[in-house]
């Protein structure tokens, strides 16, 4: 069930760059939603500016493949956000939108768990992070359908299962993992402090939802898997659009010339 796993007993290198991203938006996360916390929508708006150049910056760096993940996360998301926010109500930010910072911001968690991902730390210690998290993830989805919390969260316990499926099956365990970390650590400061808020009953099946929901990082494994499975898609046909253009192009030229 590991099999996807990094191997043990393996050196990894540790590159700067990778505990850089992880740390900065670990730092923009906790800054940027507390200030929403009681922020206006021009300040919303001014977040939102600083953040796209921020995902901008740190994109620099990053081969095309990755560029591509990210660029279907932030669509992805974006997309996710508003049916999910706005139309469905699962969850309400203070507004009532989806804030300009948002979809940048899936960008930089996008990012941050590919860096942690391929970072020499968690490959170095995959399987014991593993542990952590599944059994850390387990006794909070516990907890939220035990009866002892006032806000119930059968929803939270259904999608730790969904997290384990993505963590134990899925082809990129490694991000599934790092995701795990910067969306706790963002759901719970942006819920705290009242920047958005999950609604006490999931508008589709009816479930009690935490605030917010324990298994919280499978929503975002999903956008991760989206994104690592489309990019090649994407990439493969903008490359065979260009070689067609190339090559045609030529023909044309050709052809011109002979007309005349």
């Amino acid at each position: 069930m590991l099999r996807n796993f990094p191997q043990p007993d393996t050196v990894y290198s540790h590159r700067i760059r990778d505990y850089f991203i992880a740390a900065l938006t670990f730092l923009c996360v906790a800054i940027s939603l507390n200030m929403d916390a009681s922020g206006s929508m021009e300040q919303q708006n001014f977040m939102g500016l600083i953040a796209w150049t921020f995902l901008f910056l740190l994109l620099w760096g990053e081969n095309k493949e990755v560029r591509m993940q990210v660029i279907i996360a932030v669509a992805f998301a974006t997309l996710g956000e508003h049916f999910a926010s706005i139309y469905m109500g699962g969850y309400t930010y203070r507004f009532g939108n989806v804030p300009a910072y948002v979809p940048p911001g899936h960008g930089m968690v996008y990012l941050t768990a590919v860096a942690l991902a391929r970072s020499g730390l968690f490959l170095t210690h995959a399987r014991k992070i593993a542990l952590l998290v599944a059994v850390t993830c387990g006794v909070w989805s516990i907890w939220g359908i035990s009866g002892y919390p006032a806000q119930g969260d059968q929803v939270g316990a259904l999608l730790y299962c969904v997290f384990l499926i993505y963590l134990l099956r899925g082809r990129s365990p490694m991000v599934y993992l790092a995701a795990f970390f910067i969306t706790t650590w963002l759901e719970l400061i942006g819920t705290a402090a009242g920047t958005w808020k999950w609604a006490t009953i999931e508008p589709v099946m009816g479930l009690s939802q935490g605030n917010p929901p324990s298994g919280v990082a499978a929503w975002y494994c999903l956008v991760d898997a989206v994104a690592i499975g489309g990019a090649p898609v994407l990439l493969n046909a903008f490359k065979r659009g260009s070689e067609w253009f190339k090559a045609d192009k030529p023909k044309n030229v050709h052809q011109g010339a002979r007309n005349d």
